[in-house]
């Protein structure tokens, strides 16, 4: 049975944020910056999941919405 490749979204960021996310990524390995946001989202998703069933610190609070500002979205 052959699987079906999962679709896709598109996912609108600033511009200038983007154009950052270029400089972040040369020579870090990523070859996108989509292969970089992907891989940040689900990381910081995954961290969220574990943590769900619980509250969360002042820390852990102030750490998500460090990288959500850092991503642009606050």
């Amino acid at each position: 049975m052959a699987m079906q490749k999962e679709s896709k979204v598109t996912v609108k960021i600033p511009r200038p944020l983007y154009r950052r996310i270029g400089q972040v990524i040369d020579n870090s390995g990523f070859s996108s910056a989509t292969d970089f946001i992907v891989f940040v989202l689900r990381d910081l998703v995954s961290e969220v999941e574990n943590k769900e069933d619980r509250e969360y610190t002042a820390e852990e609070l102030q750490a998500i919405r460090q990288k959500l500002k850092n991503l642009g979205y606050l």
